[in-house]
């Protein structure tokens, strides 16, 4: 039987130091895409919501102005 390579150990150790440092920056990575993404989403719906009440606002203002349809003026390409 040969003698065991005393450089393996080290060399195993240095390459799982290695892997456990890509896997935190992965880690890191990942948490901070979710939170990305999570705030993203929150934005859009916050977009969504003020869109609602701007047309909810602009029917309110359109009924007020023509409460007729026949009152209100053609389009431009008329």
């Amino acid at each position: 039987m040969q003698p065991a390579d005393p450089a393996l150990p080290e060399a195993l150790e240095q390459r799982l130091v290695e892997l456990e440092t890509r896997l935190a920056f992965q880690e890191h990575a990942l948490a901070e895409l979710s939170q990305a993404l999570a705030d993203a989403r929150a934005e859009g719906n916050r977009n969504a919501g003020m869109i609602g009440h701007l047309l909810a606002d602009l029917r309110k203002v359109r009924t007020e102005l023509y409460a007729d349809p026949g009152e209100e003026p053609p389009p431009p390409h008329y």
